[in-house]
Order: C-alpha cells, then sequence, then structure tokens
C-alpha cells in the first residue's frame, strides 16, 4: 500500500508534507502581518518581511488550492470523523479552507484591475491598468481582516487539535497527523 495517500487509518505523506509545509508559511505569513502592525515604519525587520508578504501569500494561495484538490481526491480513503464532533470538525475545515482561498482571492482580484499590476517573485503576472477597476477594489478592502479571522481560526484549530485529539480523546489523530 502506498505511503503516499491517505488511509483511514492515517494520514499519507502528500497530505502531511502540505499540511505542514502550509503550517510553516502561514506562520511566516501571520509574522509578517503582526510585525507589519506593531512595528514602526521604517523598521528594517518590518520591511524585510513584509516585502515577502504578497508573494508569500500568492504561494499559499497555489498551495492551498492544490491542496484541496489533494483532499478532495483523497475524501474516500481518509481518517473519518463522526457524529455531532465530526460535523463541526467538518465547518471548521470549511471555514478555514473558505477564508485561506478568500483572502489572497480578494487581493488577486485587486492587483489583477488597478493600476500597479502584479508581480511573483519579479515575473509580471498582470500588467497594471491605467485605470483602477473600483468594483474590484472594494472586496480587498477586507483582506486584511479575513486575514485575522483566519489567524484566529489558525489558532483555534490548533487548540482544539490538542485539546480534542491530544489531550480529551487520545485518539492518535496528532501522531497521524505528524507520519
Amino acid at each position: 500500500m502506498s505511503t503516499l495517500t491517505d488511509t483511514p487509518q492515517r494520514y499519507g505523506r502528500i497530505s502531511r508534507i502540505l499540511h505542514w509545509g502550509m503550517a510553516a508559511l502561514f506562520a511566516a505569513q501571520f509574522l509578517s502581518a503582526i510585525l507589519h502592525w506593531a512595528l514602526p515604519r521604517g523598521n528594517e525587520l518590518r520591511e524585510l518581511l513584509w516585502s515577502y508578504h504578497t508573494n508569500l501569500g500568492a504561494t499559499l494561495f497555489l498551495l492551498v488550492m492544490l491542496r484541496g484538490i489533494w483532499g478532495l481526491m483523497n475524501i474516500p480513503r481518509r481518517p473519518h470523523h463522526t457524529g455531532l464532533a465530526g460535523r463541526l470538525i467538518v465547518t471548521g475545515h470549511v471555514a478555514l479552507y473558505a477564508l485561506m482561498v478568500a483572502v489572497p482571492a480578494v487581493r488577486l482580484l485587486a492587483a489583477a484591475t488597478d493600476t500597479r499590476g502584479f508581480s511573483y517573485f519579479g515575473v509580471q503576472i498582470f500588467s497594471g491598468r491605467e485605470t483602477a477597476l473600483a468594483w474590484a477594489q472594494a472586496p480587498a478592502e477586507w483582506h486584511g481582516e479575513m486575514g485575522w479571522i483566519l489567524a484566529l481560526l489558525v489558532v483555534g484549530h490548533i487548540a482544539l487539535a490538542t485539546l480534542w485529539h491530544g489531550m480529551i480523546k487520545r485518539d492518535g489523530t496528532l501522531k497521524r497527523m505528524v507520519g
């Protein structure tokens, strides 16, 4: 049996790599946002980390899409959660994925329709427009707020996984996710 795909007993290697790799990138992304907010303008650390925020966000958007597709392909083989707790877990994961898609999507939409355009690690993806499209800029006004809500959901995800699976149920879920 392949160790790459998920099984009812454990998460496969690809799911674990995507999960933990994205966890590390999200930690860096949230750190850049926290320091951008907390440190004064001109602070070298603030500016350095913030300079990666957009490229990191676009990378996370691509990884979320890839992970979503991989997760959907593995649904029949994944470990199952039953009852009310199972429904709450699914609802929480849907909320996480919805925000992991929406937060960068509104910024990418704004970048595609504004005067600056968008470059991904120096490669021009969207050229700047002569005039920005106001209707496409408006959703991006919520990018920061949605990002903080996503951060809270991630903290909740970590806390609930640790408390519920690690301390209450002691069902080995954390062990299966680590590998």
